[in-house]
């Protein structure tokens, strides 16, 4: 498996629209504003401006008639349009950023949102989601136990959210629970502190049975690689088994055969038994994503 990432990354809804998705993983300064409580600001012209115009179209009307009062607001219609297109495009594309984040506020989760404990084992799940989703196996469609591109983003999405709520209700907890309590006092809490443990017990399973499918899929990806170096070279036994026939007249102690063809079944057997490990993981992580 790779290296293991010191905190977790950008956790997406993964029915979140592949255009919304998209901006939403190009707009961290957009997210982290969304999450400190930011609101984008309301489109279209201020409440003083819009008081400002129709006073002024009030007046033009008892002024000039109601002709006078239509060339005024169309020439402030063309003030304002200009405005717009003359504005900094980069402000403009940033406050569409802000709109964007906040309208799906709920469907992201940032390194934030989870404490020590629990922005490890997210990190940990999406390690392990990576390694299978990079594999050579899995893009050469061996491994049909699950559908790993939508199975494992939901699985990400879902322990991202029970590890978020998990982060809420043990700051709460430590907020509420008071230190330094007297023994018998104490007892009082332990329900609580030991439904808390229950719950990462839960988690830390479920991340455990997905490193796990990550550490054979892992393993069937190495001996993939073997195997199709060693397919390259049993197309080239011939030439093998020619030096060997040569060498053989010079030294009689040498063997003529060599056993390429028996290695090159031998690896497939070992390839399709890799595979077939992954497979039993992927079945047991299904299982656990089913419960």
């Amino acid at each position: 498996m790779k290296t293991r990432s010191p905190s977790p990354g950008l956790v997406l809804d993964p029915w979140l629209p592949a255009d919304i998705a998209r901006v939403l993983r190009d707009s961290p300064e957009a997210l982290q504003a969304v999450r400190a409580g930011r609101t984008p600001p309301a489109s279209g012209p201020a409440p003083a401006t819009l008081l400002g115009m129709t006073a002024l179209l009030l007046f033009m009307l008892l002024l000039t008639g109601p002709w006078g009062m239509v060339t005024v607001g169309a020439v402030a219609t063309g003030f304002r349009g200009v405005q717009l297109l003359a504005g900094d495009p980069r402000e403009r594309e940033a406050r569409r950023r802000l709109r964007i984040a906040s309208a799906h506020a709920g469907r992201f989760l940032l390194p934030d949102d989870f404490d020590a404990g629990c922005g490890a084992l997210m990190a940990r799940a999406q390690d392990a989601a990576a390694t299978v989703l990079g594999s050579r196996v899995n893009h050469a469609g061996l491994l049909d136990a699950i559908d790993n591109a939508v199975t494992l983003p939901a699985e990400l999405w879902r322990l991202g959210q029970r590890l978020a709520g998990l982060t809420r209700t043990r700051a709460e907890h430590d907020r509420i629970v008071p230190r330094d309590l007297p023994d018998d006092v104490a007892q009082a809490f332990t329900p609580y502190e030991e439904a808390l443990g229950q719950v990462l017990r839960s988690l830390e399973t479920r991340v455990a049975a997905l490193e796990d499918y990550a550490g054979e899929v892992a393993r069937a990806d190495a001996v993939y690689l073997a195997y199709q170096r060693l397919g390259v070279l049993r197309e080239r036994t011939p030439d093998y088994e020619r030096l060997l026939a040569e060498t053989a007249e010079d030294d009689p102690a040498l063997s003529p055969v060599l056993r390429l063809t028996d290695q090159a079944r031998e690896m497939e057997l070992t390839f399709r038994a890799t595979l077939t490990t992954a497979r039993r993981a992927a079945d047991h992580l299904r299982a656990l994503t089913a419960a």
